[in-house]
């Protein structure tokens, strides 16, 4: 049986509409009731034209629905009665109180929802209830899904104010003076060998975001000066996060994030105090080989693996360990053998003797390690404990297994770029550290309930869509 066509002015086939249904999926996964509660408790014995969980209702509907200012969310709430609604106010005009015969409003005015908006901010900055809701929604997605939060990734993303950054001629401060410069920059070679460099600057703040790297959802943000360090904040954000939340210290297994996050002591707390896998991107910082006037730039840079011992070891920046065959010269990479887990050591083997061919300084190789013939050849062996921490990681650097977790960090791109498109948060008219971080959790919380709602209804394959709503079902 074919399904019925919807009717032009049918009220019903209006509030099956997909987005109000997309709304309706984040209104009831929302962890709200105590923010709800706090609101009605400051709102007191006061006027009541408009209940707080209606007024609730439409800023989460501003950000739902991508309105970028509010009078954006007004005028759409002036014309969409079923969206009017679903807020929880009422459509119909009644008589105001009183007996003079005026009608009253049925839609907040500007100065109704700026008001509303700075009670929002002064329990945010009291008591942190709509931040504390990406707490109650991760839990709730670790819940529903095994394996929410196994794989984790952090990105940092630039948001700006909505300041020129100007200092007043008779203040001496800017428009937003909680904000001020950022500066990113990037850097890489052209098809010819040439290197270039972009540095991009920004007036406002800076989002540091960690993500589940598998299912594309945020599990915790947090909002800084632009010319904040990532490096400190995501240590901050992280020895937080897990205390905070031993379920997803224990769940977690891997970390990945890029090569501006490369620190040793950062790498070795992931490690030794979560026992997570950190992936995290090396940075080459050997300048002494590569400023000597005869280095090669095609040969990769190598240091002794033990420097107070002669040997025919050596390793790269990024940990990777090679063999200088005493005979021949030739450097050859040793065979990854895993890490040893009972002994904290990366172990690495022999690569002749792995491949089964003929080294002539096989011998001589063994006997400057101190170590025995045998089948399986040299095996070398890197205790944790004594190595840099910061080129030496249980998962080495550029091995498989490190390559599927350093590529799943891509995911945060595609995070960043919801919260800047799909949310508003590249064109928004927002002053303020404070204010700026509510947003910002507000979007957050859309997306992780958003996802929640999809997986509760049984359609975990849409968690990742945040424009898309349901599919209207045939009648």
């Amino acid at each position: 049986m074919a399904p019925a066509p919807l009717m032009l002015f049918s009220w019903d086939d209006v509030e099956t509409r997909p987005e109000l249904q997309r709304l309706a999926l984040a209104l009831d996964a929302l962890p709200d009731d105590a923010l709800l509660t706090e609101l009605r408790k400051r709102r007191g014995a006061g006027r009541n034209d408009f209940p707080v969980a209606a007024m609730w209702r439409a800023v989460i509907a501003g950000i739902v629905f991508q309105h970028a200012s509010v009078e954006s969310l007004l005028r759409e709430l002036n014309r969409n009665p079923a969206l009017l609604d679903l807020c929880g106010f009422n459509p119909l005009p009644v008589h105001r109180r009183g007996g003079n015969g005026r009608i009253a409003d049925t839609v907040p005015n500007g100065w109704n929802v700026s008001r509303f908006l700075k009670m929002l901010v002064d329990i945010e900055e009291e008591q942190g209830l709509v931040s504390a809701m990406a707490d109650d929604l991760r839990a709730a997605l670790m819940a529903e899904i095994p394996d929410f939060g196994r794989h984790l990734g952090y990105d940092g993303k630039a948001v700006g104010s909505h300041s020129t950054g100007v200092e007043g001629r008779e203040t001496g401060r800017t428009s937003d003076p909680d904000a001020d410069w950022g500066r990113h920059e990037t850097s890489g070679a052209r098809r010819n060998g040439r290197p270039w460099t972009k540095v991009t600057s920004w007036f406002g703040y800076r989002l540091h975001v960690i993500a589940d790297t598998r299912h594309e959802i945020p599990v915790a943000v947090s909002l800084t000066r632009a010319s904040a360090s990532e490096v400190k904040e995501l240590k901050r954000m992280v020895s937080g996060l897990m205390e905070r939340d031993p379920a997803l210290a224990g769940r977690c297994s891997a970390f990945s994030a890029d090569r501006g996050l490369d620190s040793g002591p950062l790498k070795a707390a992931l490690r030794d105090r979560w026992r997570i896998r950190p992936l995290i991107d090396t940075r080459l910082m050997w300048r002494a080989e590569r400023d000597e006037p005869d280095h090669d730039a095609s040969v990769p840079v190598t240091r002794p693996l033990d420097p107070d011992r002669a040997d025919t070891m050596v390793h790269s920046e990024r940990g990777e360990l090679s063999c200088i065959c005493p005979e021949t010269g030739e450097q050859r990479s040793m065979a990854f053998e895993g890490f040893e887990r009972d002994r904290e050591t990366l172990k690495c083997r022999c690569l002749a003797a792995a491949g089964g061919f003929d080294c002539a300084g096989r011998a001589a190789c063994l006997k400057m390690g101190g170590s025995k013939a045998g089948a399986c050849g040299r095996v070398v062996r890197i205790p944790l404990a004594t190595a840099d921490r910061r080129i030496f990681t249980p998962t080495p650097w550029g091995s498989p297994s490190w390559q599927r977790g350093y590529s799943r960090r891509s995911a945060l791109e595609r995070i960043n770029s919801r919260i800047d498109r799909v949310y508003g948060m590249e064109s928004h008219f927002v002053r303020g550290r404070v204010k700026m971080a509510l947003r910002c959790d507000l979007v957050v919380a859309v997306m992780m309930a958003t996802a929640l709602g999809h997986v509760r209804a049984g359609r975990p394959e849409m968690m990742r869509s945040l424009v898309r709503g349901p599919c209207l079902k045939a009648a």
